[in-house]
């Protein structure tokens, strides 16, 4: 495992996120010994409504004054929060041009209850990796990794241009005519938008180190 990328673990990752993780094939390690981190992509993510950058968060049973590793963190049920997170994804995607195609299989992850926050997520990205063609088996970890070159992928506080090999490239979202277009949104963002073509645009949108 000392030899596999290791990747943070993130709902409904970014586009920045998928487009690092795509540029492996094969297997790939999902960091779980790190701590948890609040108000990080680890249990929230943001999509485009009709209203603007809408926020999804997954509400967690941490205990606030201890560092509970993201392994340990547990997915609160105390409200609907998977029936909101779906009718806010149906309201915001319903009319973009793959939704239909694809909206079967993430759905499916909603009407499962994972104990876990990264079981959650782990299904989640997993399906998103099948349903766009990418070959990539995720893994967890089973130790702390010293492996840190993907982790600013989680914080949403780290400038976008920090990232030398990312590039946001423009595509027309749903709600083009009313707002202005939101770049690194969640790869629900480009997947009901761009479809079959999803893989590709992830591709070009980074300059591959020559390593890879």
């Amino acid at each position: 495992m000392e030899n596999l990328p290791v990747f943070p673990s993130c709902y409904l990752g970014t586009i920045q996120y998928f487009a690092h993780l795509v540029q492996y094939s094969g297997t790939v390690a999902i960091e779980v010994h790190s701590p948890y981190q609040r108000k990080s992509y680890r249990n929230r993510c943001l999509i485009m409504g009709a209203n603007g950058k809408m926020p999804l968060s997954i509400p967690v049973t941490n205990h606030k004054n201890e560092k509970t590793l993201l392994k340990d963190t547990l997915v609160s049920y105390d409200t609907p929060w998977q029936k909101q997170h779906w009718r806010s994804i149906v309201s915001a995607y319903n009319s973009s041009p793959f939704f239909e195609y694809y909206k079967d299989a993430i759905e499916a992850s909603y009407q499962n209850t994972f104990e876990h926050l990264i079981d959650l997520n782990l299904d989640l990205t997993q399906v998103i990796l099948e349903e766009i063609g990418a070959d990539i088996e995720l893994i967890q970890t089973i130790e702390k990794s010293e492996n840190t070159q993907y982790r600013y992928l989680v914080n949403p506080k780290i400038p976008l241009a920090k990232d030398t090999q990312f590039k946001v490239i423009p595509y027309r979202q749903v709600f083009a005519e009313k707002h202005a277009f939101e770049g690194n949104l969640s790869i629900l963002d480009l997947l009901f938008n761009k479809g079959p073509e999803t893989l590709s645009w992830l591709e070009d949108s980074l300059n591959k180190c020559a390593d890879v």
